[in-house]
């Protein structure tokens, strides 16, 4: 029985909560279970545009009650890991609005100008401007190292699959021949911990639901944790069953987790 291997969640956002401004079927409800039986959950995103403010007010607009403690984007484990291993460094950033606010939350000091920068962190941009690009590139040129949020080439979007940051990522490699130092996303170590810490378990007893094989699962896989792949997002179920990482549990969706709890409720 899934319970009596599992005493927390770590719950990917696009394509397993929401897709675009619209929640998965079943998503809200499978929330709310969990809550219900006072069962640890993070939700743990590679978006790292926005900010944990932004990102409480998106899920309550679903119906979804989360704390800013339940949420770790990339905007936030950059944030931290900047204030542990660069507590002096001045920021540049590329990305929308949300980053900036993310990493202020997390006291990293903003650069003023792209030229006094120590570090650039690029993450997906939504409203991209020439000038902004251009501003991110004089800041690696500079001397900047780079720092990426992740390096996913797509997400789910609302209309359909949507260029990520990898495509941000390739603008700046390309002009400047600067090399990303660092990535902080899934599947990495750096995003593990984080959650791990949040939830203040060990990995094996976690598990982690998501629609991508190569961050969600992959994740879970490298930490030592349970995984689930749902398929409301980016992969099919030939995906999950051929893959190398091959998923504990390929699902439709969260909803199958709730069919999951209620089956054990029953048989208890």
């Amino acid at each position: 029985m899934l319970l009596e291997h599992i005493d927390g969640f770590i719950i990917d956002l696009d394509g397993t909560v929401y897709r675009g401004v619209e929640a998965i079927d079943g998503a809200k409800e499978t929330i709310d279970a969990l809550q219900k039986r006072n069962l640890p959950v993070v939700f743990l995103s590679n978006r790292g545009n926005i900010s944990r403010a932004m990102c409480v007010e998106r899920l309550g607009r679903i119906g979804i009650d989360a704390r800013p403690e339940q949420i770790l984007l990339t905007s936030t484990v950059t944030g931290q890991y900047l204030r542990k291993h660069a507590p002096e460094a001045k920021v540049w950033t590329l990305g929308d609005r949300g980053l900036r606010e993310e990493l202020a939350e997390q006291g990293v000091t903003l650069a003023m100008h792209p030229e006094e920068a120590d570090k650039l962190v690029i993450t997906l941009h939504e409203n991209l401007t020439y000038s902004e690009l251009n501003d991110a590139f004089r800041a690696a040129r500079s001397g900047a190292e780079i720092i990426a949020t992740n390096e996913d080439k797509s997400f789910p979007g609302e209309n359909g699959e949507s260029i990520d940051v990898a495509g941000m990522i390739g603008a700046i490699v390309a002009t400047t021949g600067q090399q990303v130092q660092v990535v902080i996303g899934k599947p990495s170590q750096i995003m593990a911990d984080a959650a791990l810490h949040a939830l203040g378990l060990s990995p094996e007893r976690c598990l982690v639901i998501g629609d991508s094989i190569a961050s969600d699962i992959a994740l879970g896989k490298r930490a030592g944790m349970r995984t689930a792949l749902v398929l409301s997002g980016s992969s099919t179920r030939e995906h999950g069953e051929n893959a190398v990482d091959r998923p504990d549990y390929i699902w439709d969706s969260l909803a199958d987790l709730l069919i999951e709890l209620e089956r054990e409720e029953l048989s208890a």
